[in-house]
């Protein structure tokens, strides 16, 4: 099973969703909740099964301040950091 944090990018590895990437905001069980901020956005986070994911151990840095000092974040950001992460690897 994939260990994972809340604010790490992950790829889906099933569904109709596969490969696409997203942010995990959320973990309860083997289960984690995803958004990309466009199909996917924090009003309804995609439920996945940990099996299905590929944790991908980078964080974006203003996600990640964000979620830490307990600011909400928006799907805006969601989309940027992920439009980063593609183009650039982080």
């Amino acid at each position: 099973m994939a260990a994972c944090r809340i604010g790490e990018f992950a790829k889906s590895k099933a569904g109709h969703d596969k490969e696409q990437v997203f942010v995990i905001i959320n973990i309860e069980n083997e289960y984690v909740y995803l958004v990309d901020g466009k199909s996917r956005k924090l009003e309804s986070p995609k439920k996945k099964k940990l099996k299905h994911i590929q944790v991908i151990n980078k964080i974006d840095d203003n996600l990640l301040n964000k979620i830490q000092s307990g600011n909400n974040i928006t799907n805006e950001e969601v989309k940027r950091a992920i439009k980063l992460y593609v183009k650039n690897g982080i």
